[in-house]
């Protein structure tokens, strides 16, 4: 039987988690054309219930936050309803489940939006790998750079997304400011050229997630709400050669609000933009002494040097959980993982490679 600090309880705001092991949110998409989350998706998230914090994936807050196939929302009564299942299916088994709010930004293309560009800080392309619309594979397009009045009308979205959350179950939420979505987006000097009150200086480029928490903490205490941060990553062509200086700027910010959770993608899974050196929990420590998410294609030992370092209070785990609904268990009783399958089944609609894996039989 596995000791260590993985299996101990722990805080976040008001809330016990039965374990310091998070899952992480991973895009599925299995809320097909209707982006309604459904009977499927509570079934998937209620087997994984022995993590101590769920954290859903990423979940639009609004139709022009939309970039990703069958991925859920959060804007109708009918995806609250839909979330309701599932976080009733969680409730029972014990675990906290927080929803992710998201607004993909550049990471889109005009067949999401009949035809409308996608919208970002300014227009910058995302320079990559085609992205897949529902009419097929597509280049990424120059996006457009959202006014001011409108960057009001997203921090509203924002709002009303956090108040459906907490009509749907939700033990909290998570501000998605990573991976080059569109609070990414705005925070980094590569996709944030702006001249007004939104860009140019640190402060000011950290200012549309400012009032997007400002906003969200409206609607939730602060220990119920959690910021995602991606320092390192290039996912979605992001990173500039003033990273640090951002990332340290925002982490004392953040440390001002008593949140929940700070989520940090120190790991290096998604890729590194080579901008410098990766930074690491420790430099977030120094000035974040709340409870602090590492994530990142950690394996158990990794994790579990986070947690014993003191970097981290909770360990995040994506791809493992695919293939191991009971990963908790199978940690802590030192059983074999089931290696994950390729990505083939990831994001296709139904049960196979979602629902399908079986728990561990001795």
């Amino acid at each position: 039987m596995a000791a260590g600090k993985l299996f101990e309880q722990v805080k976040i705001g008001d809330l016990s988690l039965k374990n310091r092991i998070a899952m992480a949110p991973m895009t599925r998409g299995r809320a097909g054309e209707s982006r309604v989350p459904n009977e499927t998706m509570a079934e998937h998230y209620g087997q994984r219930g022995s993590a101590g914090l769920i954290i859903t994936e990423a979940t639009v807050v609004s139709e022009q936050g939309i970039g990703w196939i069958g991925s859920p929302g959060i804007y109708t009564p009918e995806m609250v309803d839909g979330w309701r299942k599932v976080t009733e299916r969680v409730r029972a088994t014990g675990s906290k489940i927080f929803l992710q709010l998201w607004h993909c930004g550049r990471a889109s293309h005009s067949d999401f939006h009949n035809g409308e560009l996608p919208v970002s800080a300014s227009a910058v392309k995302l320079n990559g790998d085609a992205i897949h619309t529902p009419l097929g594979k597509k280049e990424y397009e120059v996006p457009r750079p959202l006014t001011v009045a409108e960057i009001g009308a997203v921090v509203a979205d924002y709002k009303r997304a956090a108040i459906n959350a907490k009509e749907a179950g939700f033990d909290g939420v998570e501000v998605h400011s990573a991976n080059g979505y569109l609070l990414n987006q705005f925070l980094d000097s590569k996709t944030n050229l702006r001249t007004d009150e939104y860009g140019g200086s640190v402060e000011k480029k950290y200012r549309l997630l400012s009032e997007v928490l400002a906003a969200v903490l409206e609607v939730w205490p602060s220990g119920r709400v959690g910021v995602r941060l991606s320092p390192n990553g290039v996912f979605n062509d992001m990173g500039s050669p003033d990273y640090r200086e951002t990332y340290l700027y925002t982490i004392q910010q953040l440390a001002k609000l008593n949140l929940g959770y700070v989520h940090i993608m120190d790991g290096l899974a998604f890729g590194f933009h080579n901008q410098g050196e990766p930074m690491t929990l420790a430099e977030f420590r120094n000035y974040y002494k709340g409870p602090i998410i590492g994530n990142c294609g950690y394996s158990r030992e990794d994790a579990e040097q986070r947690l014993s370092d003191g970097v981290a209070d909770i360990a995040c785990i994506g791809r493992p959980f695919i293939s191991n609904p009971d990963l908790v268990e199978r940690w802590q009783n030192d059983w074999p993982l089931t290696p994950y399958d390729d990505m083939s089944l990831w994001y296709t609609p139904g049960p196979e490679g979602y629902t399908d894996y079986p728990r561990y039989q001795k």
